[in-house]
């Protein structure tokens, strides 16, 4: 069977045109010329527009400008364009000289010689780099060299890449057991809740002779060198003691950084934070005294409050001023016992008074008591916090950390702000 003719038959027997003529699907792939005429039209376009030739301002303006540049200096490229230069942006066609020069006579021999033909092959074009690939063949006039600009950082501030001169490490410490007592005391002294741990707050409690926990070790600050200051920042090259042996020189805020992240600070010593009523002399004059009662009520309203403790100040002595607590509403109509009293000089004991009241404000007793004539009072000096957090406290006004903690209540202790 002739499959050939079979097959004609049947594209020739069409009566509904349904088959039809086999066209070839055009393509819609644009030649180089076609890509280049339609770069000049985006010209032509902004010319009719604004009526002048593109300038190098805003960046799609510029790149406008930099092809026309381009192109003005391209003659092959013009010639492609001519037809289409309706606002005259392409230098004027050179016209050629057709003056008849007459050549001398040149016998031409049979065959050239062979020497005298000329058959170069064209060499690849060799990437090997960014200039490589901008100096090629560039149709469109995109990367022409005033163009290249746009690798030129402008108003862009460089990052400095300039090393420090000096970085600290940790290395063994010499003279350790110098400081290894220090050390192990102040882990005695936690463990003894003589000493507490606070988040790290400010760099200003960087200072010789202070305790910091960093990443779960203990160190020393055994030295502060020259501070500097540079730019409204105070820095100083340190000399730090671990726990585990090892020392570094490390920077004041380089220490500071690192503690904001993963440190703590160790508090003073509370036996010792009272040291400033100790060294006492004639010339100090004592002002009066600061006191914390506990109060010896039996009244069930009262006597079931667990570390309630009125923090009071008297001029006079402590235990004259008390002789009376049965009858006076301040002392909630009971007998109270002296915890401790703090012997005041060269200030005023009401303003301690009033920040360790402000201090505890929120742990403040609220009832309802009334006196020998059925009068009502409210005291306002009884606070519901531990003795040994309110002996912190008033360590911490001597130190003048106080504006760095507050008292939490449902804790019962003392804590960052």
């Amino acid at each position: 069977m002739d499959f050939e003719k079979l097959l004609a038959d049947i594209l020739q027997d069409d009566p509904l045109g349904l088959i039809g003529e086999v066209k070839a699907k055009e393509s819609t792939a644009r030649t180089e010329e076609e890509r280049l005429i339609a770069s000049f039209e985006e010209i032509n376009v902004f010319f009719e527009k604004h009526q002048r030739a593109p300038e190098k301002k805003n960046i799609q303006e510029s790149s406008l400008f930099y092809r026309l540049k381009g192109l003005r200096s391209d003659v092959e490229k013009q010639q492609v364009l001519r037809t289409y230069d309706r606002f005259k942006l392409l230098p004027a066609e050179e016209k050629a000289d057709y003056s008849i020069i007459t050549l001398p006579t040149v016998s031409i021999a049979a065959e050239p010689a062979t020497e005298n033909i000329i058959t170069e092959k064209k060499k690849p074009i060799k990437v090997d780099s960014i200039e490589d690939i901008l100096g090629g063949d560039d149709i469109l006039g995109i990367f022409e060299e005033e163009g290249s600009s746009i690798f030129d950082l402008q108003h862009v501030p460089a990052k400095s890449t300039t090393m420090p001169d000096y970085i600290a490490r940790r290395k063994p410490c010499k003279d350790f057991k110098k400081f290894e007592p220090i050390l192990t005391q102040c882990q005695v002294d936690l463990a003894s809740k003589k000493r507490k741990l606070f988040p790290f707050k400010k760099e200003q409690q960087i200072e010789k002779g202070n305790f910091f926990v960093l990443k779960g070790v203990l160190l020393y600050i055994a030295k502060v060198g020259q501070k500097k200051n540079k730019k409204g920042k105070v820095n100083a090259r340190l000399r730090c003691i671990f726990e585990n042996g090892t020392e570094s020189d490390m920077l004041l805020r380089s220490l500071a950084a690192e503690l904001y992240k993963d440190g703590r600070r160790v508090t003073e010593n509370e036996e010792k934070l009272l040291d400033n009523f100790k060294n006492i002399t004639d010339e100090d004059k004592e002002t009066g005294y600061i006191y914390v009662l506990k109060s010896l009520s039996t009244n069930p309203q009262i006597s079931s409050i667990s570390n309630l403790y009125k923090i009071g100040y008297s001029s006079t002595a402590v235990e004259d001023r008390i002789k009376n607590a049965e009858k006076e509403p301040t002392y909630l109509m009971a007998a109270v016992e002296i915890v401790t009293a703090y012997k005041c000089y060269n200030m005023i004991p009401a303003k301690l008074e009033q920040l360790l009241h402000r201090f505890f404000g929120n742990a403040c007793l609220n009832v309802d008591l009334y006196d020998a004539d059925d009068r009502l009072y409210r005291p306002r000096e009884w606070f519901v916090a531990p003795f040994e957090i309110i002996d912190q406290a008033v360590g911490f006004i001597l130190t003048g950390d106080i504006v760095d903690f507050r008292y939490d209540l449902e804790k019962g202790e003392i804590v960052g702000r």
